[in-house]
């Protein structure tokens, strides 16, 4: 048996479909891995067609491109075992399989055995699960291959290693929410420990639509202890080194890199989101409204980080309610952050809708529909820019306004992507001083300041919501966490204003139906995770 194992750990960032992109990509990484001298080369979950493909799935042309693909690889990649993922689809069934493909011969195949269907997961749509556990020698050593769920749960990992593993390889979708780094490496600490294996994590990093990938694999030695982690939100090759004497198999320590605070990880989830949405999806750049208050700002830093300066553009629109201070901390933060930077008054617009619109109004006092119009005149002049420009509008709506509608249709939910669509507004004021300690570009006022909308004289968001710090945790707990409206309420928060939250959450959901995709850095975001009836007669207060 070899005396050293080497494996590199090629955590990639891949463009669903495009399977012969993603093929050229991993050779690129093999070559990589040669230079290196690793003994094989580690790709993430569905390696081929990227993860998730969807209803790409349903595609008969797929499975040809993903088998061309194979084929390329084997002809192409010699000298280093390829552990790959892909579909795989015999005599009509589908399988979520990893294979090792050496020198032009797949020498071994895994099916992936649990099939998530919870959360943004909704596997068993497309696949069907295997059974058999799968072990090949690489370098002598007997490597057990199981896929991404499949270590979430005891027995796929206690058939591997009865089959004679002595080292468990799992490749990974692992989309990234808050903690979930923590949580992966729990759990790879139970396996390993029941089975008294090492055992190596490695995982897919980069952008899809909602879903950030945030890498971040890592290796832990037989009793659980994590000796080996890649950079979060990075893609690179990893090497790792193995000593192995007799059945031993032990992982080379070496020095973990500083945990990542909440705002650190968040930031980074937020900027590679919105880069691999605008980049995969071929805009020129983005435009932003930028209004002087805290999402805007938050949310033109995030693309400038993501982007560069040369390729965002903000836009103020200011009308006879938006505070002087507005238009001044507007303009000094596109200055500082180098953005090109625009001012269109839309009071004439306003007047002439009010005109248009008096004879139809005639009667009825005014309301929050006067307010709704000046939004959607921001949301079409927005829209008018990314139609000249082809640049992407960033919408700067929050999680918390999303949640209970605290937002205009068609106003400033209009744009392509939502980058701050699933962070709470407490949160967005961590992060806002979090970018500041890095660079000071928001000015202080813009944190300080109480939030407005400024569609109303003097109004205040607290003229309408609960305070955000009493808001914000009364949403965690009803959106993410599923906890009763009674249960809330125990826990310590006015009962009127329990039932005042959760009617608005209800109500909203045609809203949120209609908004933007967004970056998801929660357990549960609004779209994907949580899919409840726009129509429906249930009432929990």
């Amino acid at each position: 048996m070899a005396a050293r194992l080497r494996l590199a750990i090629a955590q990639i960032n891949l463009l669903v479909g495009d399977v012969p992109g993603n093929v050229e990509r991993v050779i690129r990484a093999a070559a990589e891995a040669r230079r290196v001298h690793a003994d094989a080369a580690i790709f993430p979950e569905l390696t081929l067609t990227g993860y998730p493909p969807e209803d790409l799935l349903l595609r008969h042309h797929l499975y040809d491109q993903v088998q061309a693909g194979l084929d390329r690889l084997g002809r192409e990649v010699r000298g280093i075992d390829l552990i790959v993922g892909y579909p795989r689809r015999i005599d009509g069934r589908v399988f979520n399989a990893v294979s090792v493909v050496r020198d032009g011969t797949l020498v071994a195949t895994y099916h992936k055995h649990l099939l998530p269907n919870y959360s943004v997961f909704d596997e068993k749509r497309y696949f069907e699960a295997g059974s058999e556990p799968c072990v090949v020698e690489i370098a002598g050593v007997p490597v057990g291959l199981t896929v991404c769920e499949d270590v979430w749960q005891p027995q796929p990992v206690r058939l591997t290693a009865q089959a004679g593993a002595r080292l468990i390889v799992t490749v990974n979708a692992s989309p990234y929410h808050m903690e979930k780094g923590r949580e992966r490496e729990q759990i790879m600490a139970a396996r390993a420990h029941e089975n008294r294996l090492p055992a190596l994590y490695a995982n897919l990093v980069g952008g899809q639509d909602e879903l950030v990938f945030d890498g971040d694999s890592f290796v832990v030695d037989a009793t659980g202890a994590v000796v080996q982690r890649c950079p979060a939100f990075e893609a690179g090759l990893f090497a790792v080194d193995f000593h192995v004497d007799g059945n031993a198999v032990v992982p080379v320590a070496q020095q973990l890199p500083a945990a990542l605070s909440v705002e650190q990880e968040v930031y980074r989830a937020l900027v590679l989101g919105v880069r691999d949405y605008v980049e995969k999806n071929r805009f020129p750049g983005v435009a932003i409204g930028l209004s002087g208050g805290i999402d805007s700002a938050l949310t033109l830093c995030i693309a400038v980080d993501a982007l560069g300066a040369e390729r965002v553009e903000t836009l103020m629109m200011p009308s006879r309610f938006t505070a002087s201070m507005s238009l001044e901390d507007a303009a000094v933060m596109a200055k500082m952050l180098g953005v090109r930077h625009t001012v269109i008054p839309i009071e004439p617009m306003v007047e002439a809708f009010n005109a248009a619109l008096r004879e139809e109004f005639r009667g009825r006092a005014r309301d929050v529909t006067e307010e709704n119009i000046q939004a959607r005149i921001r949301g079409s002049l927005l829209m008018a820019i990314s139609n000249k420009t082809g640049r992407l509008v960033l919408t700067t709506g929050n999680k918390s306004e999303m949640a209970v509608g605290y937002a205009t249709l068609y106003g400033d939910m209009a744009g392509g992507y939502a980058a701050i669509k699933d962070v709470f507004k407490t949160l967005v004021y961590r992060l806002a001083e979090y970018r500041n300690r890095i660079a000071p570009v928001i000015p202080l006022r813009i944190i300080e300041r109480p939030p407005s909308a400024e569609l109303a004289a003097d109004q205040r968001d607290s003229d309408r919501l609960p305070p955000y710090e009493v808001l914000d945790p009364i949403l965690e707990s009803y959106v993410e966490h599923d906890r009763s409206p009674q249960d809330i309420i125990a826990a310590g928060f006015e009962a009127a204003t329990v039932a005042r939250v959760v009617a608005m959450v209800d109500h909203n959901e045609y809203k949120r139906r209609q908004a933007a995709p967004g970056v998801r850095i929660t357990r549960r975001a609004f779209g994907r995770d949580r899919r409840y009836p726009i129509t429906s007669g249930y009432r929990e207060m």
